[in-house]
């Protein structure tokens, strides 16, 4: 197809379609499950109940009036692209953006490359020796983005689509309370979901087992330290929370890097995103029910600014 024509009908720059079209290529797509067995798979990837029905109603049926042309070129080289980088592990968005309110199709694009690519990276898990519970333990995090994208009402969570590579390339394994990132400099990247409490002992476990994990399943890579980037690990969090907090323990495992702005990553947006899901709310108007998002708020009224920072441990 041609880009501009495909860039033209779909709203997006024709640059994003032209790299789609360059990086997947030729090289082989993968089909969608079968439509009678998805609702067990949506079940079994804690896709909620309100998401899975949006997307079955929007299910890419061959007859389907609410997938164009255009929209079936990008699902299909979309997941051709991603599965062209199997076995990646760095950030790799699938396609542009699309326009949300055209319906639950372009809303829910990425998501049905996602479910495409199930039995793909499954095949590259088994293939590592990867036990079954940890994989779909890792592809279930489709479920937990899918719901905080509309818990934020489609704005603010513009890197999930990118962010879900990860998993459907074998990129990055659920390992109890923390998810681990493969890297190439020499350090399992870690990443913390929202899903309960830090607590200390979560945490130790989840190491632990990433420590046997990694040399047993990619035993060519070679990791001596585990690194991570958050504002979880911004040392002004101190001022406000107790020494025996979760995140301040969490804080002291790491050695951090010195401060850098990183271009297009702003800390106060990160830190509303992750505590409130919310980014428009005025200040005055969010909950102010843990110390956490008091901390934020106080900080953020007396005209200061949180900072994303990383920093290491040895493994």
């Amino acid at each position: 197809m041609d880009v501009d024509d495909v860039a033209g009908r779909l709203g997006v720059p024709a640059e994003e379609i032209d790299r789609v079209r360059r990086l997947a290529g030729d090289r082989p797509s993968a089909p969608l499950p079968a439509q009678a067995d998805a609702p067990a798979l949506l079940q079994r990837l804690a896709v909620r109940p309100d998401d899975a029905a949006e997307i079955m109603a929007a299910w890419p049926e061959p007859e389907s009036p609410l997938w164009t042309p255009e929209l079936r070129w990008l699902l299909d080289r979309s997941i051709a692209l991603v599965r062209a980088d199997l076995g990646g592990f760095g950030w790799l968005p699938p396609g542009p953006a699309l326009p949300r309110d055209r319906g639950p199709a372009w809303r829910h694009l990425y998501a049905y490359a996602y479910l495409a690519l199930v039995d793909v990276v499954r095949a590259y898990h088994a293939d590592h020796g990867v036990p079954d519970e940890v994989s779909w333990a890792t592809l279930a995090d489709l479920g937990n983005n899918l719901a905080v994208d509309r818990r934020m009402h489609g704005e603010g969570w513009p890197v999930m689509q990118a962010w879900l590579t990860l998993h459907a390339r074998g990129g990055i394994y659920d390992l109890g309370r923390l998810q681990h990132q493969r890297g190439d400099t020499g350090a399992v990247d870690l990443h913390i979901p929202d899903s309960g409490p830090l607590t200390p002992e979560a945490v130790d476990a989840s190491l632990e087992r990433a420590r046997t994990f990694f040399p047993r399943h990619f035993p060519d890579e070679s990791y001596t330290a585990f690194s991570c980037g958050s504002w979880l690990l911004d040392p002004q969090l101190s001022e406000y929370l107790p020494e025996d907090s979760n995140i301040v323990r969490f804080q002291r495992r790491f050695t951090l890097e010195p401060y850098q702005q990183i271009d297009g990553l702003d800390g106060d947006v990160e830190v509303l995103r992750f505590v409130f899901r919310s980014l428009n709310t005025p200040l005055d108007r969010l909950p102010r029910r843990t110390a956490l998002q008091r901390a934020v708020i106080d900080h953020l009224r007396a005209g200061r600014h949180w900072q994303w920072r990383r920093g290491r441990f040895p493994m």
